[in-house]
């Protein structure tokens, strides 16, 4: 059930636990006058003003300080009267303030109840909304880019057009209707068919986007093969930036893989160094090579390490050509190039750099860009609005009774208004808020 919206509600904003800092955040029609209640102010609050001042607590004779800040309806994020109150991050004191608060008039908020009262103020509209919950929960660079342009209004904006655009087509439509005995015709056939076309162009698009986006987004596999004692352990430890992997001139020094998560630019790959490849003399080396090569058979890409000494002279064994690698030089110290091969030094840094942002750029094209949290709702609602639209077009081309297109383009209009929130129910509201933390 949907909260009731004139409630005052606070809770905690910022992360639970000890820190320098804490946030409280109040909104309602009470707020003024629960936070005159605690708060020791001597002049009226003001909107929009830092006002340093302290709360007196019940039972404690010593006052907290904090800071108040205060945005006045409708001027707020949720469109009434909201306040935070910034203190020092001590649980027990924190705690006190919201029970303080809580016996002043507050309740405690609900999940997402802050933004749903910006959705209900119209402040945000839905997928605007489900945008924070997705800034909140962006996992890389990428996925927070996606999720601020949503809330900028990126995915909506477009959609509204369309929606403005097939109300004025409907219009034009049931106006005809209404003069059908004048034979009056307020949109021509072409063009009724160029409209609809141009729906069905902007869903077929969103439906492929839907489609090709459907799988989560995992971590970028690399892994590095190649020879013992090829270097591979070191560059491991060059690109992750410390010392993980141990380094000795002995070969078969790695056994087990390691694996690290390497973060450029924005974006998450998973680095795994695996033992070299040789004939096992035991059960222990057997069982290495079987990780090793289990490792990089799931690998996304595979780094082939080749010490430049053994490339110059000739003297290595090609990698099975299905397992299409990426070659890379190591131990090149003097800054040497060599074609066709990517060359790196573990000791002068030669090469870490370019072979990052390769390993970044190979990332981002294999990973799709991440869908607007809110078209991962809205799948049914896009395949809805395909099939009236084609009945639509159909009715059209087959010159049928003009109130089966009017009807179609109402079903279709419906779809769009739930996907861009001009339309929705509480259930829908429920399923989207609770997914949010306390405080947002």
């Amino acid at each position: 059930m949907t909260p009731h919206p004139e409630d005052t509600i606070v809770a905690l904003s910022s992360a639970p636990g000890a820190a320098a800092r804490a946030v409280v955040r109040l909104s309602g029609p009470a707020t003024r006058s629960i936070l005159a209640r605690i708060l020791m102010l001597d002049t009226p609050v003001q909107p929009r003003q830092r006002i340093s001042t302290a709360a007196r607590l019940t039972g404690w004779t010593l006052t907290v300080p904090l800071d108040l800040l205060f945005w006045q309806a409708p001027a707020s994020y949720t469109g009434q009267d909201l306040a935070e109150l910034h203190l020092l991050g001590s649980p027990p004191i924190v705690d006190r303030l919201i029970a303080e608060l809580l016996n002043a008039g507050a309740r405690s908020a609900l999940p997402g109840e802050f933004t749903l009262r910006a959705f209900l103020s119209g402040k945000k509209d839905l997928p605007q909304a489900e945008a924070v919950l997705g800034v909140i929960e962006a996992a890389d660079a990428d996925e927070l880019k996606a999720s601020l342009t949503q809330l900028a209004g990126g995915v909506t904006q477009p959609l509204r057009a369309l929606r403005e655009d097939l109300l004025n087509l409907l219009a034009d439509v049931e106006a005809g209707l209404d003069f059908s005995e004048e034979d009056i015709q307020f949109v021509q056939e072409t063009e009724l068919l160029q409209r609809i076309s141009k729906a069905l162009a902007h869903f077929v698009l969103l439906e492929k986007q839907l489609r090709e986006r459907s799988v989560c987004k995992r971590t970028y596999r690399v892994a590095l093969v190649g020879e013992p004692n090829a270097g591979k352990s070191s560059l491991f430890n060059a690109l992750i930036g410390r010392r993980s992997a141990i380094v000795s001139n002995k070969p078969g020094t790695t056994r087990d893989y390691l694996t690290a998560t390497l973060e450029v630019d924005g974006t998450l790959i998973e680095l795994s160094d695996t033992a070299g490849r040789e004939s096992a003399r035991n059960v222990i080396e057997r069982q290495a090579q079987e990780l090793g090569q289990a490792q990089a058979k799931r690998a996304d890409l595979r780094l082939w390490c080749v010490p430049r000494a053994q490339i110059e002279a000739n003297a290595f064994t090609p990698l099975d050509p299905g397992d299409d690698p990426l070659g890379v030089a190591t131990m090149c110290d003097q800054g040497e190039t060599i074609p066709g091969w990517l060359c790196t030094s573990a000791v002068t840094g030669h090469g870490i750099a370019a072979l990052k942002q390769l390993l970044a750029d190979r990332a981002k094209l294999h990973n799709r860009p991440s869908l607007a949290p809110s078209l991962s709702r809205c799948q049914h609602h896009v395949e809805a609005c395909l099939k009236h639209l084609r009945s639509a077009h159909q009715i059209v081309l087959e010159g049928l009774p003009t109130e089966l297109l009017a009807l179609e383009l109402r079903l279709t209009l419906d779809h769009l208004g739930e996907m861009v929130g001009a339309v929705y129910t509480t259930d829908l509201l429920d399923r989207i808020f609770s997914r949010f933390c306390i405080g947002k």
